[in-house]
């Protein structure tokens, strides 16, 4: 009889646990809250509000509540920066642009935007930034004289150095990132993962004193291919995706995943779609298991850890963040959107 009801109990517990499973998604509802003329690639998720900033020097936060949008525009001895990449701490919002000059900015104590840091030169091209905590924060450019650009904070953002060459691996012909999501850095714990347009993933498990860096099984053949963008669950679990835009059918060696940490890395889902994407990212509270990924050929969904995806929409974006385990906030060409997945 003890057998019996130790049997019970234990297929009680399993069924508990299978019915507990969130179920898969089959659909997006799609609500348009923002249009405008401009590209808004950086978005980023804060307690309440989704900041963004794009080109024409654009940026803003969308309010969480009522969707409402607010936005602003920058201009740079009378012109517009493009920004290509947000952060924020739990103080100050920061936006970095891409081109020569490089300008980012820092809440200011006046309420607007101060410039904290400035560079200029024929090479200079960011990519993308993050924040581990209210102290320590990353952006990460193009390779010049030898390295990818790495600038580091370590005071809330109020100042930021530009890191040696001589602490760097060294770059290849060519290396940076593509600037097409502001996802091509990863951050748990003090952990930091970069993705570089040449298929390698750089790593520093103590907030960006140290690095070193992995070839993955993306190996670049052109100019536009290469890793677009990385996702960490935690500390093991990651995904990174990319291919070519200029030919976004291409399924080859374009979707990768690690279960160590990014020491090894492995092909997934190969010759199978999506072709390129933009951006991906895991869906929140669902164990590393469920991945969504976009691009301007549209939202892609995984339910079993990036080996098969399937279709759930053919309306394009560039990037995008969960705001919870089922909504998310999307950008792309000339517009804001809710992501509602069902």
């Amino acid at each position: 009889m003890r057998r019996v009801i130790w049997i019970f109990y234990f297929g009680l517990f399993w069924a508990c646990a299978e019915t507990s499973e969130s179920p898969p998604f089959q659909s997006v509802e799609i609500k348009m809250i923002y249009e405008d003329s401009t590209s808004i690639r950086a978005l980023e998720f804060m307690p309440g509000s989704v900041g963004f900033a794009g080109n024409n020097g654009l940026f803003g936060s969308v309010d969480l509540q009522n969707l409402r949008v607010r936005s602003q525009r920058m201009t740079h001895l009378e012109s517009f920066p493009e920004f290509r990449a947000v952060a924020h701490t739990s103080t100050d919002f920061f936006m970095l642009s891409a081109g020569d000059p490089a300008l980012l900015y820092k809440t200011g104590d006046s309420g607007t935007m101060e410039l904290v840091y400035q560079e200029s030169g024929p090479d200079v091209f960011y990519d993308s930034m993050a924040f581990w905590d209210d102290s320590n924060g990353i952006a990460i450019g193009d390779a010049m004289g030898g390295c990818l650009s790495i600038l580091i904070s370590r005071d809330g953002g109020k100042h930021w150095t530009k890191t040696p060459c001589d602490r760097l691996p060294e770059a290849l012909t060519g290396e940076g990132a593509f600037a097409a999501s502001d996802t091509n850095i990863a951050i748990s714990g003090d952990y930091c993962w970069v993705a570089s347009n040449k298929g390698r993933i750089y790593f520093s498990a103590d907030k960006g004193e140290t690095w070193e860096v992995r070839q993955s099984p993306v190996i670049s053949s052109t100019d536009t291919f290469g890793l677009y963008s990385l996702a960490f669950y935690n500390t093991e679990i990651g995904y990174a995706v990319g291919g070519d835009y200029t030919r976004p059918e291409e399924n080859i060696s374009n979707k990768i995943s690690t279960s160590d940490g990014g020491k090894t890395w492995s092909l997934r889902a190969q010759g199978e779609p999506p072709g390129y994407l933009s951006c991906v990212q895991f869906v929140p509270g669902r164990s590393g298991r469920d991945l969504v990924g976009v691009s301007f050929n549209g939202i892609f969904y995984s339910q079993n850890y990036g080996q098969t995806w399937n279709l759930l929409d053919s309306e394009g974006f560039y990037s995008f963040r969960f705001t919870n385990d089922t909504v998310a906030i999307a950008s792309g060409r000339n517009r804001i959107a809710e992501l509602r997945f069902k």
